[in-house]
C-alpha cells in the first residue's frame, strides 16, 4: 500500500436514501454542510444516496421503479449541439 494517497479524516456520518427515507450510520471522508438527528439523539452530517442496497432491485429482489426523472434531459441539455 502506498504511503500517503489514503484520507485519515475519517468521521461518522449518516447515509440517507431518498427512495425509502431509511438511514444508516457510517464513516465518511466526504463533505456535507447538512445535519440530522440520527436516532441515537446525536446529530450527524447527512449524505443523501439516490439508491442504496435497501432499495436496489438486486438487493431487495423486488422489481422497484428507480425515480430517474431528469436524468435523461440533464444530460440532453449538457450535451446538446449547439446551434
Amino acid at each position: 500500500m502506498r504511503e500517503g494517497i489514503h484520507p485519515e479524516a475519517y468521521r461518522f456520518v449518516v447515509f440517507k436514501d431518498m427512495s425509502n427515507g431509511i438511514q444508516f450510520l457510517g464513516k465518511s471522508t466526504a463533505q456535507t454542510k447538512e445535519t440530522v438527528m440520527f436516532e441515537d439523539g446525536k446529530e450527524y452530517p447527512v449524505i443523501k444516496l439516490e439508491i442504496s442496497n435497501t432499495s436496489h432491485p438486486f438487493y431487495t429482489g423486488k422489481n422497484m421503479l428507480v425515480d430517474t426523472a431528469g436524468r435523461i434531459d440533464k444530460f440532453n441539455k449538457r450535451y446538446a449541439k449547439k446551434q
